[in-house]
């Protein structure tokens, strides 16, 4: 199947980061937060072509990242203490891609497919559990002025 055929089958929808996405789970249990009661875990599909990316942005709460299918995804990460990092989420561990990887509270994150024409789908649990109120997206002037160094991955993910 290819992309189109995914986010019709899977009824996805545009996500303000970037790419499509449906919720698919929300835990009944709750956890009180600082921010909040939000539910002990949340669950999405997350579907990225080549041409677009998953736009740098940072949570309050753990994401595990499952791949399901299409082309292997990187995962950009500024962490908490300013360093970058990239992670290829995939199938083909024998080159260093992994099938399901954490980010960590507090990272800034984005996303891009690493093939051209393509895309890839995962899923996404997030614990404690997903709230657009704890949801931070970054504008490019932002990141550079903290992170400099970084400017190539900055500018394709803002």
């Amino acid at each position: 199947m290819n992309a189109l055929e995914w986010i019709q089958y899977l009824d996805l929808q545009p996500h303000p980061e970037g790419g499509f996405y449906k919720s698919t789970y929300q835990s009944q249990l709750t956890t009180q937060q600082k921010q909040g009661e939000r539910p002990l875990y949340t669950s999405i599909y997350f579907l990225l072509r080549s041409q677009d990316v998953s736009h740098f942005h940072r949570l309050q709460s753990d994401e595990i990242w499952y791949f399901h299918g299409g082309s292997s995804l990187t995962v950009h990460m500024i962490t908490p203490q300013g360093l970058y990092e990239e992670v290829q989420l995939g199938l083909d561990i024998r080159n260093g891609e992994v099938p399901q990887f954490n980010v960590p509270k507090h990272t800034i994150f984005g996303s891009s497919v690493k093939e051209q024409n393509t895309f890839s789908l995962v899923g996404c649990m997030v614990s404690p559990g997903f709230d657009f109120a704890d949801f931070e997206l970054f504008e490019e002037e932002e990141l550079l002025s903290q992170y400099p160094g970084y400017e190539g991955i900055i500018k394709k993910l803002t």
